[in-house]
């Protein structure tokens, strides 16, 4: 959890030096407001917290290999956000956004806490690109996947000023 929590302080670090108009505002059309990265870290996480208790729960045991998660930062290689994570056009706040983001990293957190870790590699469920992952994968893949949007959204920002 710690390399998450390096990582959401500097997505929200970012996001600081930004009004809520120009976190909302699109560069292009056809790409994300720095807000709407946000919305989808949000939606990512708090899908992902609540499918992790539920594999965890129901989810039969199963031998799964530790998966190169890291390489999720590597943007070269274009993913599409799966529909229930793709964020609204809605203006939201940065306060509105924190507030979200804080719920969704305690859900994480307290989750992580309350479980048991080798109950956790021995559960997966699939990702879109690297297969099957345990539970236990899942956790660190949520702060290389902020890691990756953090390079989008510095981007963004960039094209904005």
């Amino acid at each position: 959890m710690t390399h998450n929590e390096e990582i959401r302080s500097r997505v929200l670090e970012l996001a600081e030096t930004l009004t809520d108009e120009q976190l909302n505002q699109k560069v292009r059309d056809d790409q994300w407001s720095i807000m709407q990265v946000m919305d989808h870290l949000y939606l990512m996480e708090k899908n992902l917290t609540n499918t992790m208790k539920k594999v965890l729960e129901g989810g039969e045991e199963q031998s799964v290999d530790d998966k190169p998660i890291h390489l999720t930062v590597d943007r070269s290689r274009k993913v599409d956000a799966p529909s229930y994570v793709v964020p609204s056009d809605e203006f939201i706040t940065l306060d509105e956004m924190k507030d979200k983001l804080y719920k969704s990293r305690q859900a994480l957190q307290e989750f992580e806490a309350e479980t048991n870790e080798e109950k956790r590699q021995k559960k997966a469920f699939p990702h879109p690109v690297f297969g099957l992952m345990t539970v236990n994968q899942w956790i660190p893949f949520i702060g290389y996947h902020e890691e990756r949007h953090l390079e989008q959204m510095k981007e963004i920002k960039q094209q904005l000023l």
